[in-house]
């Protein structure tokens, strides 16, 4: 199977993500249906041609004809729609989605299918603090990470796929990773910032804050404006290796807090300059 325009795309989700995949799909000639819960996401989705066709039931022929199917929803959601759902795939069917926690979903999703539909997972490392398909937008892809995350049970072609996906879509680096490892290192850059930035907003409630503010802080906790219905999902599906780097990022700011009671300058500028060095390793990515 090669990402050609004559592979009939579904998308399961149609909110910011989903919306943004099916407007960059759609835009490059490829055929693109969805399913949602909202009448509404449908109606904005057909009005904007960002899709060709929708609903909000389960059409059962709209999902046989799908070759490659992506799920943008919820991990409970993914779970659940296909132990309800997942007979109805036809065979050659390649399903993938842009959840953000892999092993406690990706074993379970791939032992439901019926043989000869193959699930690859991915993860799109884009989004916005924004929600639904009408700010969708496929600008964000550009310039991003996508990360495929194979197991033992992924044939070559499928996980050949999905970063075809990861191309047509405009991903600016595709790269592999184990569900183990894919969870370790979204712990760390996605889900500990989040904490962090939580975290902060939570611990000063004095007024007018915003009138004093300069640009640090609103680039620090932008990402505190937060879908709680999500992201706590997201935070107990990797509880384990969230709560590893929450522990190693505590005894960081303790040993930060110890240098400056103490008035050890040097060690505060110590980390600074390691900050600094590990910092710029993310420049030489833009």
């Amino acid at each position: 199977m090669i990402l050609d325009k004559d592979k009939r795309i579904l998308i399961v989700g149609l909110g910011l993500l989903g919306g943004s995949y099916a407007r960059a799909l759609h835009r490059q000639g490829f055929y693109v249906s969805a399913i949602t819960l909202d009448d509404d996401s449908i109606n904005y989705a057909l009005k904007h041609n960002i899709i060709d066709k929708g609903t909000t039931d389960i059409d059962e022929d709209l999902i046989a004809c799908a070759d490659l199917v992506i799920f943008a929803v919820y991990p409970h959601i993914f779970i659940d729609w296909i132990r309800q759902n997942g007979h109805l795939l036809r065979e050659g069917t390649i399903i993938t989605d842009v959840t953000g926690v892999k092993s406690s979903i990706v074993n379970e999703i791939q032992s439901m299918l019926k043989p000869g539909v193959e699930f690859i997972a991915a993860h799109p490392m884009a989004g916005r603090e924004v929600y639904g398909v009408e700010n969708s937008d496929d600008a964000i892809f550009k310039g991003a990470n996508y990360i495929v995350v194979p197991t033992e049970k992924n044939t070559p072609w499928a996980i050949e796929i999905c970063k075809q996906l990861g191309e047509t879509l405009g991903f600016a680096d595709i790269s592999e990773l184990s569900p183990e490892r894919h969870d370790e290192m979204i712990a760390f850059l996605s889900q500990l910032t989040h904490c962090i930035a939580i975290s902060l907003m939570c611990s000063n409630d004095a007024p007018d804050l915003a009138r004093y503010t300069g640009d640090s802080f609103r680039d620090l906790t932008r990402i505190a404006n937060i879908n709680d219905d999500m992201w706590s999902e997201l935070f107990l599906a990797n509880q384990t290796a969230l709560l590893h780097q929450m522990d190693k990022y505590r005894e960081s700011f303790e040993m930060l807090y110890s240098y400056i009671k103490s008035g050890n300058r040097e060690q505060i500028r110590n980390m600074m300059r390691l900050s600094s060095v590990r910092r710029r390793e993310f420049d030489k990515k833009v």
